[in-house]
């Protein structure tokens, strides 16, 4: 399902994501990682820390990324969020 907001969704995953690496210990920010590199790395921490299960490696691309780093998002914010409305 394509929600009117995906897009901001993502920016908020991105955005926590890369704060989840920086207390985990990682040097990320938002200005060290490419926009183009961001939703990978930020997928491959999630996966590694077990909050999202791997896609199978034919399916690793950008746009299956970005679709399960908005369903992570989507699940952990409360049900009344603006981006889920």
């Amino acid at each position: 399902m394509k929600n009117k907001n995906d897009t901001k969704l993502l920016k908020h995953a991105l955005k926590l994501g890369l704060a989840f690496a920086t207390q985990q210990g990682y040097r990320a920010s938002e200005s060290s990682i490419s926009s183009k590199n961001k939703v990978e790395v930020v997928y491959r921490l999630m996966v590694q820390y077990k909050q999202i299960a791997p896609l199978a490696v034919d399916k690793e691309d950008g746009p299956n990324m970005k679709h399960k780093l908005i369903l992570w998002i989507t699940r952990l914010l409360p049900e009344d969020h603006e981006l889920l409305q």
